[in-house]
């Protein structure tokens, strides 16, 4: 299923390849909009995935810190997501055409 990643109205990510681990759905890199994201000198832990980096997402000027993020070298037992991209922070993960509504009427 193609699956989309909204945020302020505007599609961050869409693709019928994500990942879901733990109930969080991991975007390949090459389906993020690149021109949203904004590198950020966040990084948390995970137990059993490694460090995760993280990314500050921007959208017609507003900011959202540390909405998203990746394992850039994650542990041997999360090799598959290396680089996919997660979200959060309001981030919207729906199927792909159901987002449609939340974009503002021009």
């Amino acid at each position: 299923m193609r699956m989309q990643a909204v945020w302020n109205g505007r599609v961050l990510a869409e693709s019928n390849e994500t990942i879901v681990v733990e109930g969080n759905h991991y975007f390949p890199p090459v389906s993020i909009q690149r021109h949203h994201f904004r590198s950020s000198d966040h990084h948390t832990t995970c137990h059993w995935k490694g460090v995760a980096s993280y990314f500050d997402l921007e959208v017609d000027g507003q900011f959202n810190r540390n909405a998203a993020w990746y394992y850039p070298d994650p542990s041997p037992a999360a090799e598959r997501i290396k680089d996919y991209v997660g979200f959060w922070k309001g981030v919207r993960i729906t199927p792909a055409g159901e987002a449609e509504s939340a974009r503002p009427q021009v």
